[in-house]
């Protein structure tokens, strides 16, 4: 597996991450725990070093799933985990209740070390930009847990420009996580311009278009009750058969390149930026060693640009988050 840096930080992972939220939570009913375990086990065989949590993901289950999972290969890995969203009981213990205060960052750092078997966090991401706490006491908050050696990296996921501009000045940013993907190309109006300025990586969650981009989603799916997917506006039946053609392109190039949808959505994103370092998540180890079969695949510049002139001319429908969930990002 090819290894590439996050920005200008000294932070080295394989060029395509691993994305553990799905193996407990929004997906669907949680997976078993020791298949889980396993197939944590096997993404390390395969050559993947960078995987991500967070303390909300369960909450809390995912992050202890992945600290006992990856506990053998602890040198050998780096674990990305989250802070600043609670679940809401005023929201039926839905995710939308933030909480950037610096002695709550500290609290969650503590929690995760524990529940990830960890001395130090290598990426420690703000979940999402609390708009009651400035950035810089937030930045400020981690950089002190940089100090005292419990976090090595600062990450920010789905912030705005100036957010991070701002939250640099503090404390470098070595990582922003927001959704990129074919689907969804907002990051390169402003963010990704930003990101290059100042030397951060990028690492784009829902690089599948949370599983609509594999071609395995058509509008008669069903999602299991538990699936967060029902809430999302892009992806109810009627989007989804109107966003067919993003899928039915994506089909003409794996046919072309002898690969899948999935693997020529992701080596479209690794041909961006060498600085980008996308993390699809499965919990099948067949779709794994799909995904992780995109970084064998070249995309020539003729092959990218015909992926931009068709892909432009697709109207996409449907929002990517209902309007609670849209709020709390780009801030």
């Amino acid at each position: 597996m090819e290894m590439r840096k996050l920005g200008n930080s000294n932070l080295e992972v394989s060029a395509i991450g691993f994305g553990c939220m799905g193996m407990s939570w929004s997906y669907g009913p949680a997976k078993d725990k020791q298949e889980m375990i396993s197939l944590l086990r096997a993404t390390v065989e395969r050559g993947v070093t960078f995987f991500d949590t967070a303390e909300i993901y369960g909450p809390f289950v995912n992050e202890e799933l992945v600290g006992e999972g990856l506990a053998p290969f602890r040198d050998d890995v780096d674990i990305a985990t989250k802070f600043g969203l609670e679940a809401n009981p005023d929201d039926g213990g839905k995710w939308t209740k933030l909480n950037s205060r610096p002695e709550h960052i500290k609290q969650v750092a503590e929690g995760s070390l524990k529940r990830l078997r960890v001395e130090t966090i290598d990426l420690f991401y703000q979940h999402r930009v609390d708009p009651d706490v400035p950035i810089e006491d937030v930045a400020g908050a981690v950089k002190e847990l940089i100090q005292e050696g419990k976090v090595r990296h600062f990450g920010l996921s789905e912030a705005g420009a100036q957010t991070i501009r701002r939250a640099h000045a503090v404390q470098p940013v070595a990582a922003l996580q927001s959704e990129y993907s074919l689907w969804w190309r907002k990051p390169e109006e402003e963010v990704i311009p930003v990101l290059e300025e100042l030397g951060i990586g990028f690492v784009p969650y829902s690089p599948l278009g949370k599983g609509f981009l594999t071609g395995k989603i058509d509008a008669d799916t069903e999602f299991s009750s538990t699936d967060f997917r029902n809430t999302v506006p892009r992806l109810t039946p009627e989007n989804r058969k109107a966003n067919q053609p993003l899928v039915d392109l994506l089909n003409t190039f794996a046919a072309q390149k002898k690969a899948t949808p999935a693997q020529i959505a992701l080596a479209w994103l690794l041909a961006q930026k060498p600085w980008i370092i996308p993390i699809p998540g499965t919990t099948k180890l067949h779709r794994l060693e799909e995904n992780l079969g995109a970084a064998n695949i070249e995309l020539t510049p003729e092959d990218l640009n015909a992926i931009e002139s068709a892909s432009s001319k697709i109207k996409f429908e449907g929002a990517r988050y209902s309007e609670v969930h849209e709020r709390m990002s780009g801030r």
